[in-house]
């Protein structure tokens, strides 16, 4: 196997395997939600995400793991 059909096969997977969804967008779909569906997609993931996240850290701090005196840091 050579270097060149290494490129091919990742020029393959980008063009036509996950660049489908974004073949779909460039079609002429008079619909504005559907053309933007991919971005809400996206935002919901990463807004769901940092939902979670913030509530193990309030999780964590309530549980008090963390020393939070003076004396902790020695930069303090």
């Amino acid at each position: 196997m050579e270097f060149k059909d290494l490129f091919e096969v990742i020029e393959f997977l980008f063009v036509e395997v996950l660049f489908i969804p974004f073949d779909f967008i460039r079609l002429d779909i008079s619909s504005w939600l559907i053309q933007n569906s991919i971005n809400f997609t996206f935002m919901l993931i990463i807004s769901s995400a940092l939902i979670y996240w913030t509530l193990e850290l309030v999780k964590y701090d309530k549980k008090g793991g963390e020393k939070k005196d003076v004396t902790a840091h020695s930069f303090l």
